[in-house]
């Protein structure tokens, strides 16, 4: 009955695609969207990068799905790490300085991916990148010492502030657009002139936004698992 229900599904699935296949013609794809994106965008959102213009300024409540996405999935797996987590006062309050060669190679790293971070989130309007690259990028300068330093915790208390206020300033610059008579999330304030660091309106600000939330849900994330490989290492011993 299994490999039965799994023969009907696929097969349905293969006439499926040979439909939606059916209807373009092979090399003459339509491309109106793109296209109209492509022609308008600069003068529309005044952002030198075009994926950005679609991102935010396009399809802003894409975005945002996908920032509540990776908000549901970092706290449900922080729950299930966090109730694999054992307290141990000792390993909290043994922050040893660590002079090895790893631990100063992280000290020497942490500035520069957190510089290399808020860079590429600030420039995502002009330049590949944005505020999800560069959020990632903080949240790796925030996890190698965790894995480097002996001891070493973040502070929760301080992701979960950063991690909320910049999720509500998302909302709020869209909000603020919808009340003034645009569309939720339109770019606002002058275009500026393009290519500039403060141009593209209110866009740079999104990616801020989205640079830091991202960046602090993950930093819990990673903090958590490892704490968990911690707490595994020392079971070991």
């Amino acid at each position: 009955m299994r490999n039965l229900t799994a023969l009907l599904f696929s097969g349905g699935l293969a006439f499926l695609l040979m439909v939606i296949a059916w209807q373009f013609t092979l090399g003459d794809a339509p491309m109106l969207i793109g296209a109209a994106i492509l022609d308008n965008a600069v003068k529309e959102v005044g952002a030198a990068n075009l994926v950005t213009s679609v991102v935010l300024g396009y399809r802003g409540i894409d975005t945002l799905g996908e920032i509540a996405i990776l908000f549901t999935a970092a706290t449900a797996t922080s729950m299930v790490l966090g109730s694999f987590a054992m307290t141990d006062e000792a390993s909290e309050t043994e922050q040893r300085e660590d002079g090895s060669i790893l631990g100063s190679s992280v000290r020497l790293f942490f500035p520069l991916l957190l510089t290399l971070g808020l860079y590429i989130i600030v420039h995502g309007h002009l330049t590949p990148g944005g505020g999800f690259q560069g959020g990632v990028i903080l949240a790796g300068a925030f996890f190698l010492p965790l894995l480097a330093i002996p001891g070493r915790s973040i502070n929760h208390g301080g992701i979960a502030l950063v991690e909320g206020f910049s999720g509500a300033a998302f909302i709020l610059i869209g909000l603020t657009a919808l009340f003034s008579g645009q569309a939720f999330l339109q770019p606002l304030f002058e275009h500026g002139v393009i290519g500039h660091l403060f141009s593209a309106g209110s866009l740079p600000l999104l990616y801020i936004a989205v640079g830091l939330k991202v960046g602090a849900e993950l930093s819990g994330l990673l903090a958590n698992l490892a704490g968990i490989s911690s707490h595994a290492a020392e079971a070991e011993k």
